[in-house]
């Protein structure tokens, strides 16, 4: 007997949750999803955990890198209706799975009470290795760990709830992205541009990539083609892991 198939990510959520490492992380994979979920109706909230400080191809000073790369993703997120972006202010380059960064994801995600998240995955992609940063890993991990079993138990980090009035929290289903098991593509051919302006908006990033939007373009209609997108659609994809 055949397994069934497993379950579609729901159609529409209220709110998402977006935790990524790094500045630029959400808008190089995820810019054009998330771009169709605000024209939905979903509220979206970036998490950010690093603020990139150990990114840029110049001479800027670094210690002003960070605050630089916070504009910069404010900026990105705008350009496809995200207000709420939140930091956490860890080192870049130096992420290790923590209690402490279990606890401050476990904090947002209650704070936020998301239906859906979106993170990084955790597992190393190796015929993309770019894709498999210590970061993004360690960020995906944490990120799945906070959502189950941290997140909804009551008796998990149970200051959050004694201190801050936060209560458990539940999520529905967290989306992985750059995973080597994708298999849900998002067609995003009708928002191109607008993940376009959010990735020139990370200037200390790609200032220096030539062709940067056929790079992306080519990129993403190979992933519509191997999903089964008709030609000439874009797409990105992601592992749904459905987690309530």
């Amino acid at each position: 007997m055949t397994a069934p198939p497993p379950p579609k990510p729901a159609e529409h959520v209220e709110r998402a949750l977006c935790v990524l490492a790094h500045p630029d992380d959400v808008d190089f994979g995820s810019a054009g999803t998330v771009a169709t979920w605000t024209a939905a109706g979903t509220e979206v909230t970036y998490c950010i955990v690093t603020d990139g400080d150990a990114g840029g191809f110049d001479d800027t000073p670094r210690d002003r890198m960070g605050p630089l790369r916070r504009e910069e993703q404010r900026a990105a997120a705008a350009a496809v209706g995200v207000t709420d972006v939140r930091f956490l202010g860890y080192p870049d380059g130096r992420l290790e799975l923590t209690l402490d960064l279990r606890r401050d994801i476990s904090r947002v995600i209650r704070q936020v009470r998301p239906q859906r998240v979106l993170t990084s995955s955790p597992e190393r992609f190796w015929e993309r290795i770019g894709a498999s940063h210590p970061d993004h890993m360690t960020v995906g991990e944490s990120t799945l760990r906070a959502v189950y079993p941290d997140a909804r138990n009551p008796f998990a980090f149970p200051e959050l709830l004694a201190d801050e009035g936060l209560e458990a929290w539940t999520v529905g289903e967290v989306w992985l992205g750059a995973s080597p098991r994708a298999d849900h593509a998002v067609d995003v051919t009708d928002v191109v541009e607008l993940k376009f302006a959010a990735l020139k908006s990370h200037v200390s990033q790609v200032a220096h990539v030539e062709d940067l939007e056929g790079f992306l373009t080519g990129w993403m209609a190979q992933t519509a083609r191997r999903l089964g997108l008709p030609e000439g659609r874009l797409a990105e994809a992601f592992h749904v892991v459905h987690t309530a």
